[in-house]
């Protein structure tokens, strides 16, 4: 994957993060932060948490596509994943943010 995480400002101001895979997909986007520091306290959390298979949970989507959410050791979900058309393409998502997240690099798209 060779990705990189991108921290950016939504449309409603809040700092979000989104993995990206090295073709410029984005498998993997977090929640909305108040402030820049938690954003990053959630990079780092993705980058602990993908690690372990366990941490990964996959669910359905409202039209049958299977996705993923990660979750925190206090169970708090740190990203969802794009939808996937199968489940072992989703089950490919997660070995690939388990086999990339840990070192992937940060861009501050906010500066």
């Amino acid at each position: 994957m060779a990705g990189s995480f991108e921290i950016y400002k939504d449309k409603a101001g809040e700092f979000r993060f989104r993995l990206k895979a090295s073709n410029g997909e984005i498998v993997l986007a977090s929640e909305g932060y108040k402030a820049k520091s938690s954003c990053k306290n959630g990079i780092e959390s993705v980058k602990k948490n993908s690690k372990s298979k366990s941490s990964f949970e996959q669910t359905e989507t409202k039209t049958g596509k299977a996705r993923f959410n990660l979750r925190a050791a206090n169970k708090q979900v740190i990203g969802t994943s794009q939808s996937y058309s199968s489940t072992s393409a989703c089950a490919n998502g997660i070995k690939c943010i388990m086999d990339n997240a840990p070192g992937a690099s940060v861009k501050d798209l906010t500066v």
